[in-house]
């Protein structure tokens, strides 16, 4: 028998093989006929397995160092990995120095990973005096049960122990583990420990609350120091402090986690995005529905999303001895418009759109800002559509969508196609229905042009989506607009329509979303311009600074013109010095200042200077106005 890594020790960035589609540890036995491909610590698999090296890595050091410490566990997660601990007292940021200063200790010891293969009764002796361990071992092989990283540690078919073992061959520390692991602790090139924070056991916030070491781990020092700058970049960028500082939006703690207020300049922006995509959905063959925020609950039964989504509702409220619920998505009620009168097929493709503000019980975790909220509006759209009419009526969503996303300036993007898991009871509808569904988003999606990802298993119930993952400025990428095909509600609704023959036959519903929800993509927008937003989404389109008060008068003439044309201005009279003013306006990212003394009042024009100090002096009057207007209109990124 032949160890894996006999087969590539002339390559040092090799840690771990694929045999047979498998991941395996370098020192698994490859036999005769096995197909064996090398994984090569800068891949998304070597940077997985390198970032849970690390991981035990950390978990090894907290208990040498605080040897009361209770294991939970150590996945990998993007860009990074944690561990959670039962620990008495909360970790400070001196502890985590002290943890660093251990883990290169045993960096530096060139402990072996070994796999050991045991049984549920030898790991519970073993790990005897681990209780969230010991917990896992009763959960394993129930993926379900064991959540948010569990399978990481049992998986669902053998149970394995990883040793470290030491310069000595002694057993320096052990975890329970699925792995694969880097062969040596020595092969950590890079990693750094970010923060602590506090997180429920297994995501649940009936069980006790531990303690969770966040870290990131990379093959090089560069590929460090290029994801710490890239950090420093998204904190400049976090549009929660963006909001605060630019006065745009808050999160009151009398209204509750996750519900935001806008503020005006925040409201401006809003409404444009509105104003917007309403007017396209128009163009693009929409009419304007509203619908309650609330309903009975037996809506949702019919439409299958009870019990299904019954998680991320909100409790339902008793009325009139009736449960009423939130509304959690606009679609069930759409069906009902489209059910309230016959329907023919010349009608067809009929397409409804509103702002749907629906509620969601996210956990407190994961609420964020407004790219994870409670209370969202969405640009809900359905379209009814003969199955014939779906591949076309999607691919003018996609065009749709795109063409969204383009105009607020986001152009790099790619598709991801996300399907059923057949094993996975939450999915309704034959397997023929599925595979028609999924058939026709692919094909329409290959025919873009664009990168198609896939996503399996991260289909919605009733049916197969594409949604669009668009990067931002600085690389990260979010998901935006969702397009979805919807064979089941139509079925449990009863919609009809009269075909050319004089047949009653079923539509079929395709949902789609171009912003997602206005809080999301609101919030990606301003981390993307970091907060200068485009002259035509700004909230103040030009500040006006007069030299001094006495040009004060001359300015506001100025204002109204642009004014009337439009144009949102604002005249900084202030008893602040004029470089002063200027600052200030350059703080709140405005795209033009127009600036005047004695010379331009007597030649009828303005100082025109740009948000990035560029000025251009001496400009008439009526061509500012004509710059500011054709900027806007032309949706210039400035």
């Amino acid at each position: 028998m032949t160890k894996a890594w006999e087969l590539f020790r002339e390559d040092p960035s090799v840690i771990a093989a694929r045999v047979n589609g498998t991941l395996k540890d370098l020192a698994y036995e490859v036999a005769d006929g096995d197909e064996v491909e090398p994984v090569a610590i800068d891949s998304t698999d070597g940077r997985n397995i390198l970032r849970h090296s690390t991981a035990h890595v950390m978990a090894q050091a907290v208990q040498e160092l605080f040897p009361e410490a209770k294991l939970g566990i150590g996945p990998p997660v993007e860009n990074g990995f944690y561990y959670d601990f039962d620990v008495p007292t909360p970790f400070v940021p001196e502890d985590l120095v002290k943890i660093e200063s251990r883990m290169r200790k045993i960096i530096k010891d060139n402990q072996r990973f070994e796999r050991r293969v045991t049984n549920d009764d030898d790991a519970r002796i073993e790990l005897k005096d681990e209780p969230y361990k010991l917990e896992l071992i009763g959960l394993k092989g129930n993926s379900a049960e064991a959540a948010e990283g569990a399978s990481a540690e049992v998986g669902a078919g053998e149970l394995t122990i990883y040793d470290n073992i030491d310069r000595n061959g002694e057993v320096a520390w052990k975890d329970l583990c699925r792995g694969p692991h880097l062969p040596t602790t020595k092969r950590i090139p890079a990693f750094k420990l970010m923060r602590s924070a506090a997180a429920y056991w297994r995501g649940d916030e009936k069980n006790k609350q531990l303690q969770r070491l966040y870290g990131t781990a990379w093959e090089t020092k560069e590929a460090l120091d290029d994801y710490l700058r890239l950090l420093e970049e998204a904190e400049r960028r976090d549009h929660r402090k963006l909001g605060r500082e630019l006065d745009l939006f808050s999160f009151p703690d009398e209204l509750g986690s996750g519900l935001p207020v806008f503020h005006p300049k925040g409201g401006v922006i809003k409404r444009v995005m509105e104003d917007y995509v309403r007017q396209r959905h128009v163009d693009e063959g929409f009419s304007y529905v509203g619908t309650p925020h609330i309903s009975k609950d037996g809506l949702f039964h019919t439409s299958g999303h009870l019990p299904y989504y019954a998680d991320t509702m909100f409790p339902p409220m008793e009325l009139e001895g009736a449960k009423y619920q939130l509304k959690a998505m606009s679609c069930p009620m759409h069906n009902l418009i489209f059910g309230s009168r016959g329907r023919s097929y010349r009608e067809l493709p009929l397409r409804f759109f509103e702002f749907g503000t629906v509620y969601r019980y996210e956990k407190s975790g994961v609420v964020h800002g407004l790219t994870r909220v409670r209370g969202l509006t969405q640009d809900d759209s359905h379209s009814y559509v003969t199955p014939e009419q779906a591949p076309g009526e999607i691919k003018h969503l996609l065009n749709f969508v795109l063409s969204v996303l383009k105009d607020f300036g986001l152009d790099d993007f790619y598709i991801e196609l996300s399907t059923r898991d057949a094993d996975n009871a939450k999915f309704i509808g034959t397997d023929e229905q599925w595979e028609t569904a999924t058939r026709v988003l692919e094909k329409v999606a290959l025919e873009s042009g664009l990168e198609l990802v896939p996503d399996p298993g991260g289909a919605a119930f009733y049916g197969p989506k594409i949604s669009v993952q668009a990067k931002d400025a600085i690389g990260r990428t979010w998901q935006m607009s969702t397009i979805q095909y919807d064979f089941n509600q139509p079925a449990r609704f009863g919609l009809e329509y009269t075909a050319a023959d004089g047949s009653k036959q079923q539509p079929v519903m395709i949902h789609s979303a171009k912003f997602g929800s206005i809080e999301r993509f609101f919030g990606v927008l301003v981390e993307h311009y970091a907060g200068a937003m485009p002259p035509w989404l700004a909230p103040v389109q030009v500040q006006a600074i007069p030299v001094a008060d006495a040009f004060a008068d001359y300015l506001y003439e100025v204002a109204e013109e642009l004014k009337k044309v439009g144009i949102r201005v604002e005249v900084d009279d202030s008893d602040d010095r004029m470089q002063k003013k200027i600052r200030n306006a350059q703080l709140q990212k405005v795209p033009f200042m127009l600036i005047a003394g004695g010379e331009d009042v007597e030649k009828g024009a303005v100082s025109f200077r740009y948000r990035d100090g560029r000025q251009d002096n001496g400009v008439p009057i009526a061509e500012a106005i004509e710059r500011v207007v054709q900027a806007v209109k032309d949706r210039v990124q400035v």
